[in-house]
């Protein structure tokens, strides 16, 4: 049997790359971690205090996602400390998202796009 310790990082195909950075800095708040000297250019972002790392990796091309919002495709989901702090942040960003405080998974979640069109997850304990 395979003993679980956790996620340690979630890779995301991303265009360009600054243009992602801003996103992944300015609007969602993470902080960048160092990354070896790959071949290729990306970016590293440690999440929370736990060692989970979000990898952004450069990809020409398009990126497979060409709708919006769709809450039941393949996402990643980052725990939030305050819904409500979060909505107005986004609100106040020019974010689209959309948002269910009493979803039936227990939490509330809310779900936006990054520039290249991959869905994220923001989710917060109920209060």
């Amino acid at each position: 049997m395979i003993r679980h310790e956790g996620i340690h990082h979630v890779s995301l195909i991303v265009t360009d790359l600054e243009r992602s950075k801003r996103f992944y800095e300015e609007v969602i708040g993470l902080r960048e971690i160092q990354r070896p000297p790959f071949d290729f250019p990306g970016a590293w972002y440690g999440i929370g205090d736990g060692g989970q790392q979000l990898h952004l990796l450069v990809h020409v091309g398009e990126t497979l996602r060409g709708g919006g919002i769709d809450t039941r495709d393949g996402h990643f989901a980052i725990r939030v400390a305050d819904f409500d702090e979060t909505i107005a942040w986004l609100d106040r960003c020019g974010i689209e998202h959309r948002h269910n405080r009493n979803s039936i998974t227990g939490f509330s979640q809310i779900f936006l796009l990054d520039p290249d069109r991959n869905i994220i997850e923001l989710n917060a304990a109920r209060e």
